[in-house]
């Protein structure tokens, strides 16, 4: 291992810290649980985001950092009652494996050593504001390769080789001590001394947390929580062994223990070496959404996507999560107007735990940070709107014909982060003519269930296991082989590890699995104890590299899946999902949805906590009765399209359109919204209606109701409201747009060819496929 000098620093009441004072808090943890990175106590007293609000807040609420900040869930992450639920069971799972959990979701409160004991106890009430000001601007690139933090061997996150490869993940912090911030901009005014930090504007940052594995599964389990075995010699196998041979020390955290990636993701994408001024290159289903708006606000900088002072700007983390604006980062008059100063909304897809916070706080239920002001209130709603926006733009639904592409158009897996009870699905309602559903695909809704022996009703998936349902989701659990090893290291055989969703009742232990045939693995929400990924359906960023996702552990589960690419090949961006509309159903509406936390994941918080922690007991009732009073953790609607059968008379005559700049296509069922232009064309691509007599025809009926009802072969309308006659078809065709006027939302325009003519197989009419455009 490398030896890294110790340095002076001064604490809080003057002096310099010995090593025994620097290096006891972390052997009061397990070192099965420890991790490189600084320590408890190496840094000085961190200031309280309060402090920064006297400068970087109160003055612009979209570009000051204060108040969007408070709106994140970074900030929360020390209230969010679904984190301390979770916790609850971690520390009854592993003991003390709540230190790591600390380490992210109250920084301060770990660094300034307040994370014993681990249940989260010692916590003083401001460490509620979770990843605070002095976190971020105080990290260091824990490779050593610009600004040197504190790292005392063997506490080292890096590999020692040359150049070395910096440990991100799992709250591996490199911090600098003393008052100097660390920033993206070489030239600045304020009130503390700054500096220019490249590791700023890296995804590596964003790393330190944002991928996670478990250390404990990592060096014990017989897999290491991953699919490629680690190095030997490598890690110990021996629980509570030297830190220096656990492999957390000697591996990166991409190699073991699987939990979180969203990083990891990030890293094996095209995305993260794309620059920002080579948008155009993107294939055209990509440019839109999150990263066209990340595009188009780059653009503000005018460097052609680049940073105004020339440094390349890549689609990072931060060129989505902290879009950049026009403004001043603090009040003073003397701070400059920056055109690329970067929000600090740091805005996710989470609308519900603000809500849940809300909610305990006005219970009195929060385990920190608890008497809420309006100011924060107010961000914390903020924040939700933002959230819900940015739901909208990360996904898109393309239909082509009876197949759907599901497109991902963020930088990670859609969806990315913490994994349990997370998931986003399908929702298609087929109906007939009349609008009567036929079928419903996806459906959620009520459930009758009981809860600790009390009847209840709870919101969720219907049916699960519908094989036509389109779920999107990543499936942990426990090998056969690691059950066997933790009943050897002394867990009970008596451990829940699921429950029947209705009943509650216990339907699978420990023991059993341990029971089960070698090499079976089973479903389990226990993650501090999961060694396994059973499934993981989430679709790949754009140009997920295979070879990359197998070394970062994040290749889908089956690996055959978005297009089966193998070694040195890469994964789809998109999900084709081949649609099965029942018999009856020419229409039908698709609904992407997500949320945020299940039924199921609420049910296992409640019924495996064991209620004996004093501190941690309640935590689990907590989360059920504000899941309960705040909307069950409703589905966002992500994004939505339509499906329709509406053949014409099947001859040489087709009917084309597209909306505003689209190109035009032969899809059926468009949505239209007001101010939007509909542009049409009438063609018969061999020639056969040219110079007849054709015609745009049009009729208006109410998206809710019934379709029109044709009386003829061939003719999808029963009247027509309008039409715009063409004595003689070109032979490149004839076209009309319209624009959409507002007020006629809830109403769906059809329009079809239609073509007078002897030569039609029926000697009479030919009409093509009508188009219907759902205006909103």
């Amino acid at each position: 291992m490398r030896n890294h000098s110790l340095p002076s620093w001064t604490l809080l009441g003057g002096g310099v810290a010995s090593l025994a004072l620097l290096c006891s808090q972390p052997f009061l943890v397990p070192t099965d649980l420890q991790l490189p990175g600084t320590q408890p106590l190496q840094v000085g007293t961190l200031q309280a985001a309060s402090t920064c609000d006297n400068c970087h807040g109160g003055f612009d609420l979209v570009s000051e950092p204060a108040r969007p900040w408070r709106g994140s869930m970074m900030s929360q992450a020390g209230r969010d009652p679904l984190f301390w639920a979770t916790m609850a069971v971690a520390e009854q799972d592993f003991p003390q494996s709540g230190d790591l959990c600390l380490r992210c979701h109250a920084p301060r409160g770990w660094i300034e050593g307040r994370s014993t004991p681990t249940d989260g106890s010692g916590l003083a009430a401001g460490d509620a504001d979770g990843v605070e000001c002095a976190i971020c601007h105080q990290l260091t690139n824990p490779d050593d390769s610009e600004h040197l933090g504190v790292q005392v061997a063997p506490y080292v996150a890096n590999d020692g080789a040359a150049p070395p490869e910096g440990y991100y993940g799992s709250g591996m912090m490199v911090l600098a001590g003393g008052s100097t911030r660390y920033g993206p901009y070489a030239q600045t005014s304020s009130m503390h001394t700054s500096v220019a930090s490249r590791f700023h504007r890296d995804p590596k940052i964003c790393g330190t947390c944002h991928d996670v594995s478990n250390p404990a599964v990592g060096d014990l389990a017989h897999n290491h929580g991953a699919p490629l075995p680690l190095p030997p010699g490598t890690y110990s196998g021996i629980p509570n062994a030297p830190v220096a041979t656990k492999a957390a020390f000697n591996n990166p955290p991409y190699r073991y223990g699987v939990t979180e990636r969203t990083f990891s993701e990030h890293q094996a994408s095209a995305l993260a070496s794309l620059r920002v001024r080579d948008y155009p290159t993107l294939p055209p289903e990509l440019q839109r959404g999150i990263l066209e708006r990340a595009r188009d606000q780059a653009l503000l900088a005018g460097r052609q996507g680049d940073y105004a002072d020339g440094t390349t700007r890549y689609f990072s983390c931060q060129a989505c999560h902290m879009i950049p604006v026009v403004g001043k980062g603090a009040r003073q008059n003397f701070v400059a107007v920056r055109p690329d100063l970067p929000t600090h909304d740091l805005t996710g897809g989470n609308t519900w735990v603000p809500r849940l916070i809300r909610w305990a706080d006005s219970q009195n239920v929060l385990r920190l940070g608890g008497g809420l002001d309006a100011v924060q209130l107010a961000a914390l709603d903020a924040g939700v709107l933002r959230a819900r926006a940015n739901l909208r733009l990360a996904a898109a639904l393309d239909v082509h014909g009876d197949v759907l592409h599901v497109v991902n158009l963020t930088g990670h897996k859609l969806i990315s982060g913490y994994p349990e009870g997370r998931r986003m699905w399908l929702r298609i309602r087929w109906r007939d003519r009349q609008g009567n559903v036929v079928r419903v695909d996806g459906d959620y809704g009520p459930l009758a269930a009981q809860v600790r022996g009390v009847p209840a009703t709870v919101e969720t998936l219907l049916d699960p296991h519908d094989p036509n349902l389109r779920l999107y989701e990543a499936d942990h659990g426990i090998t056969q082989q690691w059950a066997q090893q933790l009943l050897g290291l002394g867990w009970s055989p008596n451990l829940p590890v699921d429950y029947d969703r209705v009943t509650g009742a216990v339907t699978l232990t420990l023991g059993q699995i341990a029971a089960q045939p070698a090499g079976t693995a089973s479903h389990s929400f226990h993650f501090v104890l999961n060694n396994t990924l059973l499934r993981d359906t989430r679709i790949p960023p754009y140009g997920m590299d295979y070879d990359v996702a197998l070394q970062r552990n994040i290749l889908p589960v089956p690996a055959t899946a978005y297009g089966n690419p193998g070694p040195a090949g890469t994964y789809r961006h998109w999900d084709e999902v081949q649609l099965q509309p029942p018999a009856g159903a020419p229409r039908a509406e698709i609904e992407l949805l997500y949320q945020t936390t299940s039924w199921e994941y609420v049910q296992f918080l409640l019924l495996q906590n064991n209620q004996l922690s004093p501190f941690l007991g309640s935590a689990g009732q907590d989360l059920y009765d504000g899941w309960r009073a705040t909307g069950m953790s409703p589905p966002e609607v992500m994004n939505t399209a339509r499906w329709c059968d509406l053949p014409g008379t099947a001859e040489d005559f087709e009917l084309r359109s597209g909306i505003g700049g689209a190109p035009l296509d032969l899809e059926c069922a468009k949505q239209v919204d007001a101010g939007q232009t509909i542009h049409m064309e009438l063609t018969s691509p061999t020639g056969t209606m040219t110079g007849q007599l054709v015609a745009f025809a049009f009729e208006f009926y109410a998206d809710s109701g019934a379709m029109p009802n044709p009386t003829l072969p061939g003719l999808q309308l029963d009247r027509v409201d309008g039409h715009l006659l063409v004595p003689g078809l070109p032979g490149n065709g004839a076209t009309m747009s319209v624009t959409i006027p507002a007020g006629f939302g809830g109403l769906v325009l059809r329009c079809q060819g239609i073509a007078i003519s002897t030569l039609a197989q029926n000697g009479s009419y030919a009409a093509s496929a009508a188009h219907d455009f759902i205006l909103r």
